[in-house]
């Protein structure tokens, strides 16, 4: 599966780097919770150009950008 070069560079982006613009979100976010500061979210996007999905997540042991490939 080739990925466009926007989806390139959104899996080397941090936790506060924002979708590129033709990231669409797919599904509402999943939100997990715990004794602060454990709780986390993740939301799924898919890629309008390319036709890639990603995750992103605030959880800090998680990529930020974790791209699924398949």
């Amino acid at each position: 599966m080739d990925i466009c070069n926007q989806c390139e560079e959104q899996t080397k982006k941090s936790s506060s780097g924002k979708p590129h613009e033709f990231l669409v979100k797919v599904d509402e976010s999943r939100i997990f919770k715990g004794k602060k500061p454990r709780g986390f979210e993740e939301q799924d996007y898919k890629c309008l150009t390319c036709s890639a999905k990603f995750t992103q997540s605030t959880n800090k042991n998680d990529l930020a950008w974790t791209l699924w490939r398949g």
